[in-house]
């Protein structure tokens, strides 16, 4: 594939992440602060995202088997996450993180576990097409090409 249809591939797949709200704008700003002083930035940035939302998944996962359940402790978590997602652009987990956090308001353990499913499902979605958007980064670079910036 030449570099042309790597970057018309690129920018329709990020555009489709934008459209299907997986990411927001803020993960186009994070975008923008990357330069040829900190080529990856964004990868990085993300890489500590991913090893973040693996630890307070499994944090998550934790409070939620104690008996009792100490729902301060799940919502700290939840909080923590919501931040996080949001400092990506990682729209559907945050906006996902803001309905667990009702209910961990409200104590509703069966609410509560159908978000952390739901979190955990949104996570696995966006990893696996951040990766790919990477990947197609790498290929454009590979071939000699420039990113195209997305507007």
């Amino acid at each position: 594939m030449d570099v042309l249809q790597l970057q018309r591939k690129l920018r329709e797949h990020q555009a489709a992440m934008l459209r299907e709200g997986f990411l927001d704008d803020q993960f186009s700003q994070l975008q923008k602060l990357q330069d040829e002083s900190s080529p990856d930035f964004v990868i990085e940035v993300v890489k500590m995202f991913f090893d973040d939302s693996e630890k307070l998944l499994n944090n998550m996962t934790r409070a939620l088997g104690q008996v009792p359940v100490d729902f301060k402790q799940v919502d700290a978590h939840v909080h923590q996450y919501k931040g996080s997602s949001a400092s990506v652009g990682a729209a559907r987990v945050k906006n996902v993180c803001a309905t667990f956090r009702n209910f961990c308001e409200t104590q509703n353990l069966e609410g509560c576990v159908r978000c952390l499913q739901q979190l955990q499902q949104e996570y696995s979605l966006l990893k696996n097409n951040l990766q790919y958007l990477f990947r197609l980064q790498e290929e454009i670079q590979a071939a000699g090409g420039s990113i195209p910036t997305i507007e």
